[in-house]
């Protein structure tokens, strides 16, 4: 069996603008995201792409290669190149699984195979975040208690302009008291998409063991379950044989 084959894709800007995020994410937050993955699943190959590399570090080759791309982003949406959105859309809807987080919830990708705008509210303030899992039997929530806790945390509340998701892992509470659903699934064409909604740039959330726990297990939940070219083909050749009809 051919290893999984795992990109997390990074804007790499607030990193080299703010230094408190340089402080916790030296090598950048793709990295640690990539770091993370890589522990709880050994066996599969993990790389990284950024906004900076030419055409965004994905190429039409390495996405043919890549199995589940896990994305990142917030304050550059708008400079990710359309002809690359078109790009990724293609290979989620033939079978590559994509995992978006955060604020990735306005990236131009999410927004194009969801439908919808994917707005939120929200609130920076510090706020302590627990995460229910509303599923327990998911895969995407295997290892996790009932709930989990985060000291410090971005509050993302309803309403979510998202389609009702096919299935729903997490739901959060914020300390100030709104709910989100934070852990959603759907399906797209063969592809399968994971939202999953911690990792604000400037808290060590990327560094927990639950969210790293639950980003390598959607990972491997939304790993291709099949591949589907999509195409029109002209079917000239039918199974049966057709038998023309006459007039009167």
């Amino acid at each position: 069996m051919k290893p999984l084959r795992v990109v997390v894709w990074g804007e790499n800007v607030h990193e080299h603008k703010n230094p408190a995020v340089a402080a916790i994410y030296p090598e950048g937050m793709h990295a640690t995201i990539a770091a993370g993955i890589r522990e709880l699943l050994p066996a599969a190959e993990v790389g990284t792409a950024t906004l900076q590399e030419p055409d965004h570090g994905l190429t039409e080759s390495r996405l043919a290669e890549t199995d589940v791309l896990v994305w990142w982003g917030h304050m550059a949406h708008g400079q990710v190149e359309d002809r690359i959105v078109d790009r990724v859309q293609k290979r989620v809807l033939e079978g590559m699984g994509l995992v978006v987080l955060h604020s990735g919830h306005y990236a131009k990708i999410f927004k194009r195979l969801l439908g919808t705008t994917c707005s939120l509210t929200w609130r920076e303030a510090d706020e302590r975040e627990r995460l229910w899992v509303c599923n327990p039997g998911h895969p995407i929530a295997r290892g996790i208690d009932r709930y989990f806790e985060l000291p410090r945390e971005e509050m993302y509340g309803e309403p979510f302009a998202i389609p009702t998701p096919d299935e729903q892992v997490f739901i959060s509470w914020f300390e100030g008291g709104e709910v989100f659903r934070s852990g959603c699934c759907w399906t797209r064409g063969n592809g399968r998409i994971f939202y999953f909604r911690p990792g604000h740039e400037t808290y060590p959330t990327y560094h927990d063991r639950n969210v790293r726990r639950v980003i390598a297990n959607g990972v491997e939940w939304a790993r291709p379950q099949g591949v589907w070219i999509d195409s029109c083909p002209n079917a000239n050749e039918s199974p049966e044989k057709i038998t023309p009809k006459t007039a009167g």
